[in-house]
């Protein structure tokens, strides 16, 4: 047993493992001041955005967030479901079977808690939550396969300003990436081979990641090469020929140059060079969000048919299929062998 105390009162409980699980982000309500509110803390991080500051300031406060929250109010609602938000709808399921699964296999002994980058819930009322559960370990868990220092870090860098205002701090573990790892590469191999049973086999397979500028990537950020070699590791368990696949990279921003090859491009490209059907998948994105069900099933759709194209299916993200689920329940019970609430266990 462990004594903590909390707002002036002794309390005796139980000291746990605690998971965060963090994904992107949304906003809460699919109007202009509320995805105003998201870009401006979204676009306002500098691991995303390297302008210098005063200048990015500028032109954020100045143009971007006076343009574009409309427009892209106006694409979330065109994707807003019954249950809100698609991103934190589906992860919200993820959440509560991760949790499912790891109760049963630690036997209680772990608190998981669901958080957003940019949005709610927060990491800040994430890890608060974790606190006053006690937790004394701490794995936080990035729901991107590949990483970046526009993602990945940026969650590094909000969970270790929030622990800086801690007394008590938990030891703290945190996953990386898992671009390559067996056992996501079987999930993401099998959903595509389940679509193709189910929907024919289209002329070309196109694996399409968010992109970054190419001078993120020229200054040592991993993330095009991960993404490459998620793709190569997928068409080798799916046993594809070279040249019925390709890789591209969309959700360009700014005038800068991206890594290429873009994915708008390569769709209109193939559309006019008499490429009939195309099947496009999303590795980089756990749950399915704006920028795969708007951008990719509507907008590149679009700019693929009418660009002479017959067929055009988007694969859905892994979201909460059972063969995900279970691949991050086992990653994370690897990254916590040797704490004591993970004794005894063996991830497969």
């Amino acid at each position: 047993m462990k004594y903590k105390n909390q707002s002036n009162q002794l309390a005796q409980t139980d000291d746990r493992l605690g998971i965060l699980l963090v994904n992107l982000g949304t906003p809460d309500e699919p109007t202009t001041d509320a995805v105003r509110r998201y870009l401006a803390e979204f676009l306002s991080d500098p691991r995303v955005v390297a302008i210098p500051r005063i200048l990015w300031m500028l032109i954020l406060h100045g143009i971007v967030l006076r343009i574009r929250p409309k427009r892209s109010a106006e694409a979330y609602r065109s994707v807003w479901t019954t249950e809100g938000s698609p991103l934190l709808a589906i992860s919200q399921k993820q959440h509560a079977a991760i949790d499912s699964a790891l109760q049963e296999q630690l036997n209680g002994r772990v608190k998981v808690t669901l958080a957003m980058r940019y949005g709610n819930p927060s990491i800040n009322a994430g890890l608060e939550e974790l606190r006053l559960a006690n937790v004394q370990r701490l794995l936080v868990v990035p729901l991107y396969p590949q990483y970046s220092a526009t993602t990945t870090a940026s969650i590094f860098d909000a969970v270790t300003h929030e622990l800086q205002g801690w007394r008590w701090l938990p030891e703290l573990r945190f996953i990386n990436r898992y671009h390559d790892d067996p056992a996501y590469i079987q999930a993401l191999a099998e959903s595509i081979r389940d679509h193709r049973q189910a929907n024919g086999v289209s002329d070309k397979l196109l694996f399409s990641f968010h992109g970054i500028p190419k001078d993120y990537f020229e200054q040592g950020d991993p993330y095009p090469n991960e993404c490459r070699q998620t793709a190569q590791d997928t068409i080798e368990q799916l046993g594809l020929g070279e040249t019925s696949w390709a890789i591209s990279f969309q959700s360009r921003f700014g005038k800068q140059e991206w890594v290429k090859p873009y994915t708008d491009e390569t769709l209109k490209d193939w559309g006019k060079h008499g490429i009939d059907s195309v099947q496009v998948v999303c590795p980089a994105f756990a749950a399915d969000c704006l920028e795969t069900l708007e951008e990719i099933a509507v907008e590149n759709r679009d700019y693929f048919l009418e660009a002479g194209g017959k067929n055009y299916q988007y694969i859905p993200a892994l979201n909460d299929r059972e063969t995900h689920i279970r691949m991050l329940t086992q990653l994370i019970i690897r990254h916590c062998q040797g704490w004591p609430e993970a004794a005894g266990l063996v991830s497969e």
